[in-house]
């Protein structure tokens, strides 16, 4: 390799001392970061051009001239690119041969749906949408998850993939990530928990990841929640009961949507609803593992996005008229 690049240099020299310090001087851009896509079965020509254009080298035929000296013309690899510093020719070269490709990322929130999820991937344009016809069973089944309901399944994070990778390669470490923090939560869980299971511990997590509108509260909202599981109380937690809706629900909850009864309306049956209602983040599910102490039964929200506590139902329709009705005692 190192005679190629001598003979290379030697045969720059021949053509021009210009030429040969174009080559091996770094390129400082106009504009830092560059990015530029190399699309598979692209020519060398057309390479260089594209790197020319987004202002990753000074001289498309240099490049090629470069390439072919070199016998690099063959062995530039697909994919997107991109260039944080001045960067010589041979770097920049030496950069596609090694295929030191730039990744694409997608954002999935916590507090997500599934279908949320689902939709976010379906509008990034570097993924390919293969599983956007599936319905919920066929992505489960595909994925291997033993499951009636994909919902909570998929840790939410940021996923980076290279431009052009499936959909499914997203929600597959989506889907391992989340077994690997529910595992990692469930082992070092707390102790005198009303959760018979992992699955039981991540529907709570749901509970309390939308049910949070600061993060300080959540295991204060995780306690009311365990406190009443313990004591037989319905959950009586909104978020439940709108999900429970789906589509039907239009932004305004009403108090015939309170006392319509679905599997998910945690005023009109007790306990658990039947899968998780969101994707939890890892505060939450820390949350649902290890509640603060307290006799709490009762919250409000205060307006501020935090939430005022109570011991007693009296405690809770003093903090009701006050924050809810804004009328003080």
């Amino acid at each position: 390799m190192l005679k190629r690049i001598v003979v290379v240099l030697l045969l720059l020299l021949g053509l021009s001392a210009g030429g040969a310090w174009m080559a091996l001087s770094p390129y400082q851009a106009a504009n830092l970061p560059v990015e530029f896509t190399i699309q598979p079965n692209q020519g060398l020509s057309d390479i260089a051009h594209t790197l020319e254009d987004s202002g990753a080298i000074r001289h498309a035929g240099l490049f090629m001239l470069w390439a072919k000296l070199s016998g690099n013309a063959g062995r530039l690899k697909a994919g997107d690119y991109r260039i944080n510093q001045a960067m010589s020719m041979p770097g920049v070269m030496d950069k596609l041969v090694r295929g030191e490709t730039s990744l694409q990322s997608v954002i999935i929130r916590e507090g997500w749906t599934l279908r949320q999820f689902r939709a976010e991937l379906d509008r990034h344009p570097a993924l390919r949408h293969d599983t956007r016809d599936w319905s919920e069973a066929e992505l489960l089944a595909k994925l291997k998850l033993d499951a009636r309901h994909g919902e909570g399944l998929f840790f939410p994070d940021t996923y980076m993939f290279l431009r052009g990778s499936s959909d499914i390669l997203v929600l597959r470490q989506a889907a391992q990530n989340m077994r690997r923090e529910l595992e990692r939560a469930w082992a070092a869980r707390g102790p005198d928990l009303p959760y018979a299971s992992p699955y039981e511990a991540l529907i709570m997590a749901s509970l309390i990841e939308k049910e949070t509108g600061q993060a300080a509260d959540r295991p204060m909202i995780a306690r009311v929640f365990v406190n009443r599981l313990k004591l037989g109380m319905r959950l009586q937690t909104d978020p439940s009961v709108i999900y429970g809706l789906g589509e039907a629900f239009d932004g305004n909850l009403t108090r015939a949507h309170l006392q319509t009864d679905t599997p998910y309306n945690t005023y009109t049956r007790a306990g658990l609803p039947p899968s998780p209602i969101a994707l939890p983040g890892r505060a939450a599910l820390h949350a649902a593992l290890h509640p603060a102490d307290g006799g709490a039964l009762y919250f409000v929200a205060r307006g501020d996005g935090s939430s005022q506590f109570s011991l007693t139902l009296e405690e809770h329709n003093r903090a009701v008229r006050r924050y809810i009705l804004g009328k003080k005692d």
